[in-house]
């Protein structure tokens, strides 16, 4: 493998598919959705683009990316200001409610802690 981008296989999130029959995830999904956001996160400080695929509702997309977004704002001002920063703080609160609105919208619980 020579380790360029187009070696990489794209990687799919179909929060659709993520349930079972009964409308649960199984452990195994939520080993592997944890696994893609340790890869994909990195990545929002690289700046590189990742072959990802966001599948599900619109507003399931939206919430995913609103999360993601509100997580890197939180930690670049935890690593810029500190934890005791009002602005860190702020983020936080706003991370936080993206969280919530990431788990009412998609059902799914989000794999790193408020």
């Amino acid at each position: 493998m020579s380790g360029n981008k187009k070696d990489l296989s794209p990687m799919v999130i179909d929060f659709a598919k993520a349930r079972n029959a009964e409308g649960k995830l199984d452990e195994s999904w939520w080993l592997t959705f944890g696994a893609m956001l340790r890869w994909i996160m990195p990545s929002l400080y690289r700046g590189s683009a990742l072959p990802v695929t966001i599948k599900g509702s619109p507003a399931e997309v939206e919430s995913f990316a609103n999360v993601l977004g509100k997580e890197k704002r939180y930690l670049d001002s935890w690593k810029s200001n500190g934890l005791d920063s009002p602005l860190t703080y702020k983020n936080k609160g706003m991370l936080n409610k993206a969280i919530s609105g990431f788990e009412r919208v998609t059902g799914l619980k989000w794999p790193f802690s408020k």
